[in-house]
């Protein structure tokens, strides 16, 4: 590519999120959220101007898990959202989005995060994880790929061709050793689908907190017109896929939870369950135990769960586990732990057999993961880190232009459904499932594919930080 780029602005809104229903990550809770949106302005060699949009919500009970007080964890997120907004006003951007965000994740944000890190140090006795930093970094990273895309009036998928990316996989990625994938030769482009899907299967997440029958309403759930019970959004959505979050150290609680969904939901025509114990399992025997009691005494029940997702802890190189013994029973999938594809490496060492991908550990992070994984014939899923707003698109586009083993998470619409109101006025298959399916037929034009959906919200002048080049 020969057009040289400045960065001329970040615009950084923090957008508040309440949830109607709590929704459970690990030992926490999480009942509201703040959603970092991002425009990034690139101003092109011929003095043209391209506006970037980028969107993730900063989960703090997913990103740090932590006995620190919330508020204190949030707001070092904040802080260093901040931080980041200024400091991609320092690089060159005269490149292709992949490489740029690739020495964005390997070499900016290490430093600064080491650096916010250091001197904050005396406020909070834990520092900034890794992974709660690449969330912080990749609404800037969604919007220098859309504000690229933009500029050459093309969809961003397409932007990854040989033509306009021209560097091999080799210079971004180094093959398993002993194995026989050579990425010489080889291009991005070549594991992304040529034609995505218009429609995804859309998995339901069931949350530890959730209730199931009648028996389990306590009088406090939300009358606002959504379901409450399981029951009501299986038949009201047209579900054949459930997502359970278990809790990871009660395994008879685990072990009950999964029959109690899988009873329940078989005769309203669901077929697929995954099971995640969220970070807490610390010994491969306790999620054997309960696949095996499943196979044993409700065969059914084993038949559907199609895969296992990140029972163990998310820090894979303090954490790592060798787990051949899970994934000789399920697919076991990687998802906290594999924050890039040098960890989805170390996973697959470990016998971890596929990849839980989110576009909230930075585009130019999941398309490599992606791309390595398929190479070394691990199945890939896109899952959801509750994605409200302008979240849900490079979400779901992640999913349709990738093999995944079938469709996609997607849980806003459970949780915080009338946040995304303005945005689902433009694209409403993607805030709503019908037949159990997500629309994405709407999407179009350059970037993203948003479509107007980046700048129908009124978002506060007031509530804006601007960092000007």
């Amino acid at each position: 590519m020969k057009t040289s780029f400045q960065i001329v602005e970040t615009a950084l809104w923090f957008l508040p999120v309440t949830t109607r229903v709590p929704l459970k990550f690990g030992t926490e809770a999480l009942t509201t959220v703040t959603c970092a949106r991002v425009r990034l302005t690139l101003r092109a060699s011929d003095g043209s101007l391209s506006d970037g949009w980028g969107e993730t919500p900063l989960s703090v009970q997913w990103v740090w898990p932590s006995t620190l007080p919330y508020v204190q964890r949030h707001q070092a997120l904040l802080q260093l959202t901040t931080r980041l907004a200024e400091a991609w006003l320092t690089l060159d951007p005269s490149t292709h989005p992949m490489l740029l965000g690739r020495d964005v994740n390997d070499f900016l944000l290490p430093t600064v995060l080491q650096s916010f890190n250091q001197q904050c140090l005396g406020e909070r006795s834990e520092p900034v994880p890794h992974l709660a930093a690449l969330v912080c970094n990749s609404a800037f990273d969604l919007a220098f790929h859309d504000a690229f895309a933009r500029h050459l009036n093309l969809p961003v998928y397409q932007t990854y061709s040989p033509s306009l990316l021209p560097s091999t996989l080799d210079q971004f990625l180094q093959p398993a050793p002993g194995s026989e994938v050579r990425f010489q030769g080889q291009y991005l482009s070549q594991f992304l689908a040529v034609s995505p899907r218009k429609q995804l299967e859309a998995w339901h997440l069931v949350g530890g907190l959730d209730p199931l029958t009648h028996a389990d309403l306590t009088g406090s759930e939300p009358k606002d017109g959504h379901p409450v019970l399981l029951a009501d959004w299986i038949q009201r959505d047209g579900l054949r896929c459930l997502k359970i979050k278990l809790r990871g150290n009660d395994a008879d609680w685990d072990y009950q939870r999964i029959l109690k969904i899988a009873h329940l939901s078989r005769p309203l025509g669901v077929q697929h369950l995954t099971a995640d114990f969220n970070c807490t399992v610390q010994d491969p025997a306790y999620v054997c135990g309960i696949l095996d009691q499943l196979q044993s005494d409700e065969p059914a029940a084993f038949d559907s769960l199609l895969y296992v997702e990140q029972p163990f802890p998310y820090d894979l190189e303090a954490y790592p586990i060798e787990v051949h013994t899970v994934s000789q029973r399920k697919p076991l999938f990687l998802d906290e732990s594999a924050h890039d594809w040098r960890l989805v490496k170390l996973g697959r060492e470990l016998g971890w057999t596929g990849v839980a991908l989110k576009t909230c550990k930075t585009q130019t992070g999941a398309l490599l993961s992606a791309a390595w994984a398929q190479a070394h014939g691990m199945s890939l899923m896109v899952q959801d880190l509750t994605n409200p707003m302008l979240a849900q698109i490079p979400h779901v586009q992640l999913a349709a232009h990738l093999p995944t083993l079938m469709g996609v998470e997607t849980n806003a619409m459970q949780f915080y459904p009338s946040a995304s109101e303005a945005e689902a006025a433009i694209h409403p298959g993607l805030y709503t499932r019908h037949n159990g399916l997500l629309d994405l037929s709407t999407l179009s034009g350059p970037g993203f594919g948003y479509a107007g959906a980046d700048t129908v919200r009124g978002l506060p002048p007031a509530d804006v930080h601007k960092y000007r080049g």
